[in-house]
């Protein structure tokens, strides 16, 4: 009986070819005979089972007759030498390329490295240019009622800002920029590299000119050519009508300023608001308590309700009972439309009368309440 290549990849039958390769790699990862605990016997018989279930028409093969059948070729099948097999993935098996690799990177731990050609993503290796600048977070404190109406506050901050001697180019004034005599202005740089895998060509930031396609004859004395310095800077924000205890506001090109002229990053800034000592607020409701006497209650009055708008006059029917709701329409907080507003709702509680003289008892008790 053959070998189960399924099995010594431990994928199941119906595993899709992208499966496949997934297990291939992670093995191929794990028994590399370069590595640390890896097996050469493993590592060959590995390869031999991708050769074969890892190519859609050997596989198609194989899951037919039962066995590779002839000239599929298995582990450097006519290839001489050690690993010389593995020339054997372009004529008959498989191309890698960066993006294979590095789409799968996180779950193989760098599995680049073991091939010789670094980490296939991340890093300085996928660098474009000058990097934008850094979001950066700032908190600020302001009083209840400056939450409700909104204000103008000044924030200080301590960032990267654009170098004022050099613009943000880098360069010292007067400097010779001239295009990369590296990569001849793209950026970017090919390799070829013969690796077990077979040819692998990979694309990386120009090291000379740290993929920005130029360079200067002389960087910036203020700066060290990174085109942006620390400094401490002061500016005005407006916050919005109704911002709640927690809110974060979001402040364009207000973080940290990014590289040699590249976009700054963005500022948000957390608002903590100060409570009340008259109001509370639940989302865009204002909530308040109203103490009124008992004829109040029975015999029905007006009275006055202190909104964050002012004083309004509330209308207390006859009968209301103690824990009554009553809703002042429009009296809350300012949605984020900056039109609709939320409502007061005042909570009427009613004042239990204490030492009460004897008339006073009798006319309750004849009342009967």
């Amino acid at each position: 009986m053959g070998k189960d290549y399924y099995k010594i990849l431990g994928v199941d039958k119906s595993a899709s070819q992208d499966d496949v390769k997934k297990a291939f790699l992670k093995l191929a990862h794990q028994y590399h005979p370069d590595k640390n605990g890896g097996k050469d016997d493993k590592f060959k018989e590995i390869n031999e089972a991708y050769q074969v279930i890892g190519n859609a028409e050997k596989r198609k093969q194989f899951d037919q007759f039962g066995s590779a059948g002839p000239g599929m070729g298995g582990f450097g099948g006519g290839a001489q030498g050690g690993y010389g097999g593995f020339g054997g993935f372009q004529n008959g098996g498989m191309n890698i390329n960066m993006d294979d690799l590095g789409d799968l990177g996180e779950m193989f731990g760098g599995f680049g490295d073991i091939f010789g050609f670094g980490s296939a993503r991340g890093g300085q290796g996928r660098r474009r240019g000058p990097q934008k600048g850094q979001d950066i977070e700032a908190a600020m404190t302001i009083d209840f009622m400056e939450a409700i109406f909104g204000v103008e506050k000044e924030v200080t901050l301590k960032k990267k800002v654009v170098c004022e001697k050099c613009h943000g180019s880098g360069a010292e004034p007067g400097a010779k920029v001239e295009e990369c005599s590296t990569c001849k202005g793209h950026g970017r740089v090919r390799r070829v590299q013969q690796t077990i895998l077979g040819n692998i060509q990979t694309e990386t930031a120009c090291p000379n000119c740290g993929g920005e396609g130029k360079t200067v004859s002389q960087k910036c004395t203020a700066c060290n050519g990174g085109g942006t310095v620390h400094d401490t800077i002061k500016f005005k924000v407006k916050i919005p009508a109704g911002v709640d205890n927690g809110g974060r506001i979001r402040i364009p090109n207000y973080g940290e300023a990014g590289e040699k002229g590249a976009q700054s990053g963005d500022l948000y800034l957390e608002i903590h608001v100060k409570p009340s000592d008259k109001f509370q607020r639940d989302d865009y409701e204002i909530l308040t308590q109203k103490e009124i006497l008992f004829s109040q209650a029975a015999l029905g009055d007006k009275v006055e309700i202190e909104t964050v708008y002012g004083p309004v006059e509330l209308k207390i029917p006859e009968g209301t009972q103690s824990g009554t709701v009553f809703k002042l329409k429009n009296k809350g907080v300012t949605y984020q439309d900056g039109h609709t507003k939320g409502d007061h709702l005042v909570t009427v509680i009613i004042k239990t009368p204490k030492n009460l003289n004897r008339k006073q008892k009798e006319v309750l008790k004849e009342l009967g309440i």
